[in-house]
């Protein structure tokens, strides 16, 4: 959220982007975009352009760190020089992104099956290229399709997005401006399978009514999301199929 003097974000009942408050921007996803990475995707969720790369599983190393019943996870996410003009236009990690990197590995150290590779870490690297709110979010729901396209088992191909308060409306996926002046930002990480939350974090006050109706929005906003990822991992396989049905 920002300070100084707050631009009007709700006229007429919709957003300054033209959204209705419980509606997605558009969400487009491709895997399989780093040849050398075991798994990849990259995410156009609105203005946001995000890449996700997964390595391994791998020896972990340093020794030290290893874990002899189950792999470790490793996570970094970082926002390139160029993607914002705001305080992440500069090379090397910061508060933000070392926050932003511990939560996107706690969501997946809960869905990856760690204990097939004992001993092993995981690499998960999450680039912000450009961003416009919802960052955290999206990078969550491509590095699931990264790992996903990677062959490593899941118990399931979580989701991620925020909601969030203007005035009196609880809105879903706020972009830049509306991540800097609402009252409040909520970004939430689902299991969809189960419905299990595996990110909770909150910027300003929500009062139980307002999570409630947040959350509801999250839930029906599944049937998008894991639409759209899910047709990101079949595309490859499609497009093999449509060259030796020819």
């Amino acid at each position: 959220m920002g300070g100084g003097e707050k631009p009007e974000l709700m006229i007429n009942g919709k957003r300054l982007d033209g959204r209705m408050p419980d509606q997605l921007r558009s969400i487009k996803i491709e895997s399989g975009v780093i040849k050398n990475a075991v798994g990849s995707a990259y995410i156009e969720w609105g203005n946001n352009k995000i890449i996700a790369a997964v390595y391994g599983p791998k020896e972990a190393l340093p020794k030290h760190v290893q874990d002899p019943e189950r792999a470790i996870i490793k996570c970094r996410y970082t926002m390139a020089p160029f993607s914002s003009l705001e305080e992440h236009g500069r090379s090397g990690p910061n508060r933000r992104s070392t926050e932003i990197s511990k939560v996107t590995k706690e969501v997946f150290e809960n869905v990856i099956m760690l204990e097939k590779f004992p001993g092993s870490e995981i690499d998960i690297f999450v680039e912000v290229l450009q961003g416009d709110g919802g960052t955290r979010a999206a990078g969550i729901t491509a590095a699931a399709v990264a790992v996903a396209a990677s062959g490593i088992p899941m118990t399931d191909i979580p989701y991620a997005v925020s909601f969030g308060k203007v005035g009196d409306t609880v809105i879903l996926d706020l972009n830049k401006i509306e991540d800097n002046y609402s009252d409040a930002d909520m970004p939430v990480a689902i299991s969809p399978r189960t419905g299990d939350i595996l990110l909770l974090q909150m910027d300003g006050t929500l009062s139980k009514d307002d999570v409630k109706a947040g959350m509801d929005m999250v839930y029906r906003a599944a049937e998008v999301i894991t639409k759209v990822q899910r047709d990101a991992l079949k595309a490859p396989y499609e497009k093999i199929s449509e060259r030796y049905t020819k």
